[in-house]
C-alpha cells in the first residue's frame, strides 16, 4: 500500500516541480497539511508549499528535479532529490545571478488516511542560496517585526546622528546583463581592513541599478571630486542613461570607473549580506587608482567643497 502511494506521490511531486502540474500533487495533500523546512523551522499549508514550487520554477525556468530514492517506512514515506536549473528570474527580493546550481535534500512525508499530513524537509530556501554562492544571503526572506517597530523617535534621533557625521561621496558601478554602464550615488562607503584589502558599501534595494549591483562579479567605487558637480547631479537622479554625458574607461575587470574622480577602486564582490531594506556588499580591492582632486564632502544633506580645509 505504501509502496504503491510513494510511487503515485513521487509522480505527482515530480510532475509539480517538473511541469507544474499541480493538482496532482494538491490533491494529495491533506486539508491539515503543512511543511516545515529543517533549519528556519518555517511552516507552510498546502497553498503555501504549491506557492513556493511555482516561485521556484519562476525563478529557474529550466528547473529540472529528480527523485533519487524512495523510502516507505510504516506511515512514513522518505523521498531523496535532486534539483538543477538556471537562476534568471528574481527569487523573492533576491536579484537573478545568472548561476547553475545544483542542490539536493531529502523530505519525510507522513501519510494520515490516505494523503500527506505532515512533511518535514531538510532544503530551504537558505540552502539553495548556499548552493549559489551565496551564503550570506539567509535573511533575504525575513520580514520586519511588526510586533516590535522602531519608535519615531528613534528615527528622528537616528537622522540627527546622521547629521554630524561627515562623508564624501561615492558613485558605485557596474554594467548591467547587455554590458551597459550602471550607476547610484551612495555614501554608506568605509574600509573594512588593508590586510587584506577589504572594503564595504550598503545599497537600497528599491534602486534600479541593484540588480546589476548583485548580479556582477566586480563593482567600481569612485570618490567623487570638487570637479565632478554634474556628476553628482546625474547620478543622485533618475536619469534612465547617467552614462550619457559622463567621462569614464573600464577597470582591469571591466568595470565602469569615472574620469576625474578623486579616487576609483574596482572591487571583487565577495559577500553580499542582507539588511532587509538593504545589501552590504564586503569586496576585495583588486585594482586602485588617484589622482590630485580634493573631494565632495557630505553633511546634513548638504555638499561641500574640501578645498581649503584646516588640519587641527
Amino acid at each position: 500500500m505504501q509502496q504503491a502511494l510513494g510511487k503515485e506521490i513521487a509522480n505527482a511531486w515530480e510532475g509539480a516541480w517538473n511541469n507544474g502540474d499541480y493538482t496532482p500533487l494538491r490533491n494529495l495533500l491533506s486539508n491539515d497539511f503543512e511543511r516545515v523546512s529543517k533549519g528556519t523551522e518555517s511552516t507552510v499549508d498546502a497553498n503555501g508549499f504549491i506557492q513556493q514550487i511555482d516561485e521556484m520554477r519562476s525563478a529557474f525556468p529550466d528547473m529540472t528535479t529528480t527523485l533519487q530514492k524512495v523510502l516507505p517506512s510504516g506511515e512514513d514515506i522518505g523521498f531523496f532529490w535532486t534539483t538543477e536549473g538556471t537562476f534568471t528570474r528574481p527569487l523573492g527580493n533576491v536579484p537573478p545571478t545568472g548561476r547553475r546550481v545544483t542542490t539536493s535534500g531529502a523530505t519525510l512525508s507522513t501519510i494520515k488516511d490516505g494523503k500527506i499530513a505532515h512533511e518535514q524537509a531538510t532544503w530551504n530556501m537558505t540552502a539553495l542560496l548556499a548552493d549559489l554562492g551565496l551564503p550570506s544571503l539567509a535573511s533575504a526572506f525575513e520580514t520586519v517585526d511588526s510586533e516590535a517597530p522602531d519608535s519615531d523617535e528613534t528615527r528622528e534621533r537616528l537622522k540627527d546622528f546622521n547629521k554630524q557625521f561627515v562623508t564624501g561621496v561615492t558613485v558605485i558601478t557596474a554594467h548591467d546583463d547587455q554590458d551597459m554602464p550602471r550607476g547610484l550615488a551612495a555614501n554608506a562607503y568605509c574600509s573594512v581592513s588593508l590586510d587584506p584589502p577589504l572594503i564595504l558599501v550598503c545599497v537600497q534595494k528599491t534602486s534600479s541599478t541593484y540588480p546589476s549591483l548583485f548580479r556582477s562579479g566586480h563593482i567600481g567605487i569612485n570618490i567623487l571630486s570638487t570637479q565632478q558637480h554634474e556628476t553628482l547631479e546625474v547620478f543622485a537622479s533618475k536619469s534612465p542613461d547617467k552614462f550619457a554625458n559622463v567621462s569614464w574607461h573600464r577597470g582591469p575587470n571591466g568595470t565602469p570607473l569615472l574620469h576625474d574622480s578623486s579616487a576609483s577602486i574596482e572591487v571583487e564582490i565577495k559577500e553580499r549580506f542582507q539588511a532587509l531594506t538593504h545589501t552590504i556588499f564586503i569586496g576585495r580591492v583588486r585594482h586602485a587608482e588617484a589622482i590630485d582632486n580634493n573631494p565632495i564632502l557630505y553633511k546634513a544633506g548638504k555638499f561641500f567643497d574640501s578645498e581649503g580645509l584646516q588640519p587641527l
